[in-house]
């Protein structure tokens, strides 16, 4: 059985979990006026946590972006857009819901392939 590592772990949660050649993030979200600048910054720390874990952008399986409001679906997609690697864009869902804070308008959730 493989063992499971986890990064930046704290008493609730870990960033990121490894297993078996897969890495899971936590929802990231981020500072930010608008859902654009809150987009980029999340992005910014997927791709930081995704290099500590062993991947990157170009690896991630499925991404769920969650939105506290669907129509800055638009905005989000701007920032999205411009970050996502066009010659492996994963899959990936996008719905409405509340989010655990006020001030965070997006919430990003990878699973990637670690690197070979």
């Amino acid at each position: 059985m493989s063992d499971i590592k986890r990064l930046e772990s704290g008493p609730r949660m870990s960033q990121a979990s490894i297993h078996n050649g897969l890495v899971y993030l936590a929802g990231q979200v981020a500072e930010g006026a608008t859902v654009r600048e809150q987009t980029a910054a999340a992005l910014a720390e997927i791709d930081r946590l995704l290099a500590a874990a062993g991947s990157s952008r170009s690896r991630i399986l499925s991404a769920q972006v969650w939105l506290a409001d669907i129509a800055d679906f638009a905005e989000m997609n701007l920032a999205w857009e411009a970050w996502v690697d066009p010659k492996n864009p994963p899959s990936r869902a996008t719905g409405q819901v509340v989010l655990a804070a006020p001030q965070y308008r997006v919430e990003i959730i990878v699973v990637a392939a670690q690197n070979d």
